[in-house]
């Protein structure tokens, strides 16, 4: 590996990051996402074309990733009476705005694939082109979704349905979207 590729996929970690957490809504899955989806494209480093984007690369084996997870994770079984989240404890204080906590309970109520191009192409900073490519998808599947997705989270933002964090929404993630979210604003 040369060390322009090494560096691309080091600058690469913090955008890994903040999409898998998006992704997910949980900050420990989300870096095993990350570890998982940086493993995995070590070891097929000779299939990657060295001046092609690493970050668009990376984000889609992640991306990848988290999907052969969710097939998998349908055949677990779920926490229906609640004994597990029962176990679990809110920190004592909370340091996110509650409009911020109600963006990541918004954001998983919309469907995966919105969400995604969402996060891609208004937090990541990446063209409708880009996320279509790192999506397996046209350009306009991916602004339809971005459209649909935007909707969809106004009208939650809105009131139109009760909010409530589910456990998996932490407030660490919940930082970091909202510093992804800045970052593609800015760009």
């Amino acid at each position: 590996m040369s060390a322009a590729v090494k560096k691309q996929f080091i600058d690469a970690i913090p955008a890994l990051r903040a999409f898998a957490r998006s992704l997910c809504g949980n900050a420990v899955r989300a870096d095993d996402l990350v570890q998982e989806a940086l493993t995995k494209a070590l070891a097929k480093i000779d299939s990657f074309q060295e001046g092609s984007n690493a970050q668009a690369w990376l984000i889609t084996i992640l991306r990848n990733q988290y999907f052969s997870e969710g097939r998998k994770r349908r055949r677990e079984v779920e926490d229906g009476e609640g004994h597990f989240a029962a176990t679990l404890v809110a920190p004592d204080h909370q340091h996110d705005s509650l409009e911020v906590k109600d963006l990541m309970s918004a954001l998983q109520m919309i469907a995966a694939e919105k969400r995604e191009a969402l996060l891609l192409v208004t937090a990541s900073g990446y063209s409708y082109e880009e996320a279509a490519e790192i999506m397996g998808s046209k350009p306009g599947t991916v602004k339809s979704r971005v459209s649909r997705a935007r909707a969809e989270l106004e009208e939650l933002m809105n009131g139109s349905q009760q909010l409530s964090a589910s456990p998996q929404v932490h407030s660490q993630s919940a930082r970091e979207i909202s510093t992804a979210f800045e970052r593609g604003a800015a760009a």
